[in-house]
């Protein structure tokens, strides 16, 4: 009975520390605590070239140890505390007024080169360190079909612009005709320009223009904002043949006038007679 109740005791003790009823022990942060990293942060980060990275690192109970930042592939000292110690001044150092325990090492303006290992260290003994994982990408869209479409006045095209690559999350993509941009909304006619932008397994943007007709013609450019643009061209189809189409800005067809044809019909005949002599 007594090893029984010693069991009941016991488990007792268990749950009323687990609830918060009863402390164990006291730890003092600013004389005994030990430094420790924190489970939340996000270890592997993919950036385009470009788009700013961030690194997260939480230190709690620091005490008086400092944090500092490190390059892994040639040991270089990035940051110490707030402090930077680089002549690179794409990297410093980002406190939260809210979270003193936050050591965010921000990477401006990313290049491909910076791509690999970065280490959030603390000078403990021995030293404690966190790696984290920085992939920097070059993104480039994609419009998918041929580079040169061409169609009928009167049909309805559309441009399907693909982004593979990248997070793409707080992205999205413009559209431009001859380096102009386009407004989807018309006023005083039906909406004739659509263009919609959906988050799946890419980042996908449709262009839509219904009607075509020969002012539609020109480059059109998908434009993402964290990635390279693609391009295309439109030729709008205004006559019965291939060649009555019109290209970009020009506001004439490469049709020939029939001036033109009755010359061109006669100087195939002066030199077939002249090829036979």
């Amino acid at each position: 009975m007594t090893k029984l109740n010693d069991f009941v005791a016991t488990v007792m003790l268990c749950v009323c520390y687990l609830l918060g009823s009863v402390k164990l022990f006291t730890i003092d942060t600013d004389s005994k605590g030990h430094p420790y990293f924190g489970s939340n942060e996000i270890r592997n980060v993919t950036t385009t070239v470009g788009n700013a990275a961030y690194l997260h690192c939480q230190v709690q109970q620091l005490g008086d140890k400092a944090v500092s930042w490190i390059r892994k592939r040639d040991l270089h000292i990035l940051t110490v505390g707030v402090l930077t110690y680089t002549s690179d001044q794409r990297f410093q150092i980002i406190r939260s007024e809210k979270s003193s325990s936050n050591w965010t090492l921000q990477i401006k303006f990313p290049q491909i080169r910076d791509s690999g290992i970065y280490e959030c260290q603390v000078n403990t003994e021995p030293k404690m360190s966190l790696p984290f994982r920085l992939n920097v990408i070059e993104s480039k869209a994609k419009i998918l079909g041929s580079a040169d479409l061409h169609v009928r006045e009167g049909s309805s095209v559309t441009f399907t612009c693909k982004v593979a690559q990248g997070p793409h999350d707080l992205n999205t993509v413009y559209w431009y005709k001859d380096n102009k941009i386009l407004q989807p909304l018309e006023s005083n006619e039906i909406q004739r320009i659509q263009i919609q932008n959906t988050w799946k397994e890419a980042l996908t943007s449709q262009l839509h223009i219904n009607s075509v007709n020969w002012s539609d013609s020109g480059k059109y450019s998908c434009m993402p904002t964290a990635a390279l643009p693609a391009d295309t061209n439109l030729y709008v189809i205004t006559g019965e043949h291939p060649a009555a189409m019109h290209h970009g800005n020009t506001n004439s067809t490469a049709a020939m006038s029939p001036e033109n044809s009755l010359v061109w019909a006669m100087a195939v005949i002066v030199i077939s007679r002249l090829s036979l002599r």
